[in-house]
């Protein structure tokens, strides 16, 4: 059984203007952002986590209930933990067997 007690909200890029005739890095309005429950397991062990940790980053994986919305969600968008403010990239993403859940690993102290 999975408990879904954090509150996480998911933005999707959304390259602006430069004012130059390029673009910037931008991300969606956060009253347009998916939000939802999520379940947050940190990741222990093995070499390449403790490496992360070591560079002051935090991979975790991160389930949220499946639905049409939560689909949508690619690797290039960003997560927000809103308990916390901390922001995570998305690194992957895969259903579960069940296909009633979505499992992502996303990571945390990294550029985004």
């Amino acid at each position: 059984m999975t408990i879904l007690i954090e509150r996480v909200a998911f933005d999707a890029p959304k390259p602006q203007p430069d004012g130059y005739g390029g673009t910037v890095e931008a991300w969606s309005d956060p009253a347009s952002a998916y939000e939802c429950r999520a379940d947050f397991h940190f990741m222990r062990g093995g070499e390449t986590v403790t490496a992360a940790r070591l560079a002051s980053r935090q991979p975790m994986i991160v389930r949220i209930r499946a639905s049409t919305a939560a689909r949508q969600i690619t690797p290039e968008w960003r997560m927000r933990d809103l308990r916390t403010g901390r922001i995570y990239n998305v690194r992957t993403i895969e259903p579960t067997r069940d296909r009633q859940f979505i499992e992502m690993m996303v990571e945390g102290g990294v550029a985004t």
